[in-house]
């Protein structure tokens, strides 16, 4: 990292202040470089080779979706080139990889999914959760933060199931997303760019789908098995979900565009409240521990139970976050 922050500063790859960013310096960004550069390195060492040809389509798509990252932070693409160029790696997982949500999961009674709803379905979804993790990299120390703890976790499930390579991966990030943030917490040395955000959103996604799957063919005797599989797997990545859902709903309230950029994020809100940029990434990792536990101790119950009550702690936050602003 110090060794990249150098690089970056002397070719002035800096991340430019203004519009609806929060920083007010030029700072180097593409942080993403060091944890992508660091975790192939560690996972080159750790898994073996039959691993890398099992898993070749995970990661060619995640390496061509840190090139996207890197070429936006490098010279800029408009919102929807940089929304284009990410079918590519997505189109690689649902149609190579085949990773795909396959059924409705027991939250609608429905005897037979269509191929091409299921495709559409998993191909929204990875994008969706992909630019939800990269829409809330607007505080220093928040997407590292928030992408270690959905990571943890899903390290921790697919090592108890016995999926040692995907809990590999998702460990290995975990560490380089550590020595990442001890440059980017408050006051950051360097950002994390599109490079990291993107790369990090689309293994979250991916592994949320894996999650999905992989929990709801588990036999009901197995301890690691929650009975709300999508539930489940909304708390864990409930802070870009929950913020990007409420940002969109905005938008579309004032007929502006999704895509427009804005100062209505959850962190903003929070700054506005006059929380420091170490304090809001506190809030928020806290809020996203609160639902994952939330998650444990429903762990029996079924997603029709879970998930009205995860909507409705979403509505009490964002009304008390509106009312505390008032």
């Amino acid at each position: 990292m110090p060794v990249l922050i150098k690089v970056l500063s002397q070719w002035k790859l800096y991340d430019s202040p203004g519009n609806h960013k929060i920083h007010s310096d030029f700072k180097p960004s593409m942080g993403g470089v060091a944890i992508f550069l660091g975790s192939l390195f560690a996972l080159v060492m750790s898994l073996s080779l039959t691993d890398w040809a099992n898993q070749k389509y995970l990661f060619i798509s995640l390496s061509v979706m840190f090139l996207i990252g890197l070429r936006d932070d490098v010279l800029a693409l408009t919102p929807k080139q940089k929304l284009y160029s990410q079918f590519l790696p997505v189109l690689l997982l649902v149609f190579l990889d085949n990773i795909t949500l396959n059924s409705t999961y027991g939250l609608i009674d429905l005897p037979f999914v269509p191929q091409w709803v299921i495709w559409f379905i998993s191909i929204f979804t990875l994008i969706i959760l992909t630019n939800a993790y990269n829409l809330i990299d607007g505080v220093d120390g928040l997407a590292g933060s928030i992408g270690m703890v959905a990571l943890v976790f899903f390290g921790l499930w697919f090592y108890a199931i016995g999926d040692i390579v995907l809990s590999l991966v998702a460990m290995t990030f975990v560490g380089a997303i550590l020595g990442f943030l001890i440059f980017n917490w408050q006051p950051s040395k360097i950002f994390m760019g599109d490079t990291g955000a993107l790369m990090i959103g689309f293994l979250l996604s991916f592994m949320a789908i894996q999650f999905i799957n992989g929990n709801h063919q588990l036999p009901e005797t197995n301890q690691a098995k929650f009975q709300s599989s999508v539930a489940t797997a909304i708390c864990v990545v409930i802070i870009p979900v929950f913020d990007t859902l409420r940002v969109i709903i905005l938008r579309l309230r004032k007929l502006q565009s999704p895509f427009k950029a804005d100062r209505n994020h959850l962190h903003h809100q929070l700054l506005n409240l006059q929380f420091s940029h170490a304090q809001t990434v506190l809030v928020l990792v806290g809020i996203n521990l609160g639902f994952i536990l939330l998650a444990w101790l429903l762990r029996n119950q079924s997603d029709q139970l879970v998930l009205p009550i995860v909507i409705g702690i979403c509505l009490v936050i964002n009304f008390v976050i509106k009312k505390a602003q008032r």
